[in-house]
């Protein structure tokens, strides 16, 4: 019993959780200044083998889905749990104290003398004691006694237990997100995932400022539920994600895409639009395969290899590659509307356009860190804001006065001020 309680208290102590924030805090720091989900080749040729091999052995290929991060995670909220569960009793106690009848001999941080009862009450009014009540002292002494913002007590308590709710919310946010990519151009309807979602892009712009840099990427979107028919309709853009449906569309990125025409012997094959980095098959012949790899839509060469040299449609040039039966075939750059022949093959790159990269979110703890967050700010004013005043008159037989004390922890020199103001304040 004794080992129990001694693992109780290190584990409800307020070390064992800093020390968990300060490794959970490093962990978060890897993360992000460490690239995420690559290679152990990637990460070797980025850094060194030795290096490699540590990141994937201590899972920081993927942070906030190793064991190490949940493990600590887990165990911060055990010890939150902990310490605001043993904190409880302490608690209720000191709540119900505030409300009782002044003990003997309590002083208070400051003391007035009054002359009448109903004085007393208009001035303990005048400090914010709205519920006055009357009773004796254990000596037997009259007294007036009344408290407000008792509930400032609760503070650290409820930011402790909105802390916990935010990193259960989080945590179990990302072990159960998840998450899709869809791209494509106006007109496309794309299937999210395995889900029984589709999302249509209706339009996407790119807004520019006066120096031609990029201000906004904005996708209009329509996203139905092929099962039950219900659609809803709108906008993302960066930094304003929508959410339709259950599941939130975030605007990551954009690219280029083309319209790719194939003929064979003159005669039209088929007509697709292809993102750059996408591959298509030939109809009639599977084995033979194009690929977008880039657009310039300013073509320029240089020894380094093809650039644009603006955003501007002035020179548009298109980087193809061939595979026949997984062997390339060729590689090069072509311009706007220059055909590519294949045996009777006729390839043809047009109509360069953007396409929006679409990152698509489903979490279903996002309620919880949201209520982790509320909560942790109600703490932070009920520890901050809320001031636990006490307020208690004790009558003087033998003088014929009442001796009006006060008492407010966190109030300091602005109480005493303002008590003094209202003790010398003529009712």
């Amino acid at each position: 019993m004794e080992i129990l309680i001694k693992i109780r208290k290190v584990i409800g102590s307020m070390g064992f959780a800093v020390g968990l924030l300060v490794i959970l805090a490093s962990f978060c720091a890897l993360g992000s200044f460490i690239p995420q989900g690559e290679t152990y080749a990637q990460y070797a040729e980025m850094y060194s083998d030795m290096a490699a091999g540590w990141i994937m052995a201590l899972g920081l290929d993927d942070v906030y889905h190793s064991p190490w991060i949940i493990a600590m995670a887990a165990f911060l909220c055990i010890s939150l749990l902990t310490c605001n569960l043993v904190r409880v009793p302490a608690l209720v106690r000191r709540f119900r104290k505030a409300g009782e009848a002044p003990a003997a001999g309590e002083n208070g941080e400051i003391s007035a003398e009054i002359s009448d009862g109903e004085t007393v009450r208009a001035k303990m009014r005048a400090l914010g004691i709205l519920r006055i009540q009357s009773g004796k002292t254990a000596e037997g002494s009259e007294c007036l006694y009344g408290v407000k913002g008792r509930a400032g007590i609760w503070g650290a308590w409820v930011c402790h237990l909105g802390i916990l709710l935010l990193i259960l919310g989080f945590g179990l946010g990302q072990i159960f997100q998840e998450v899709y990519t869809v791209y494509g151009v106006p007109g496309d309807d794309l299937r999210v995932g395995d889900t029984k979602y589709v999302v249509t892009i209706e339009n996407f712009t790119i807004d520019k400022r006066e120096d031609d840099t990029v201000d906004q990427y904005t996708a209009e979107i329509t996203v139905r539920n092929v099962e039950t028919g219900e659609s809803e309709h709108g906008t993302t853009s960066v930094n304003a994600p929508a959410r339709l449906l259950g599941m939130t569309y975030y605007q990551n990125s954009t690219g280029f895409a083309a319209d790719v025409t194939v003929t064979r012997d003159g005669e039209p094959l088929q007509e697709e639009t292809l993102c750059a980095g996408d591959f298509l098959p030939v109809a009639d012949k599977e084995e033979l395969v194009i690929g977008l790899m880039a657009f310039y839509p300013d073509l320029v060469m240089t020894d380094q290899g093809p650039t644009t040299a603006s955003s501007e449609m002035n020179n548009p040039g298109y980087l193809y590659i061939v595979y026949y039966r997984g062997e390339v075939l060729g590689m090069n750059v072509i311009g706007g509307n220059e055909p590519l022949t294949i045996d009777e093959y006729t390839v043809t790159f047009h109509d360069p356009q953007n396409y929006t990269l679409l990152q698509v979110k489903r979490d279903p703890f996002t309620w919880l860190a949201l209520l982790g967050g509320l909560v942790t700010m109600a703490g932070i004013i009920l520890a901050f804001y809320v001031q636990m005043t006490r307020v208690w008159a004790v009558r003087d037989g033998e003088r014929g006065i009442w001796i009006v004390r006060g008492s407010c922890p966190k109030g300091g020199v602005l109480f005493r001020e303002r008590f003094e103001e209202v003790m010398k304040r003529d009712e």
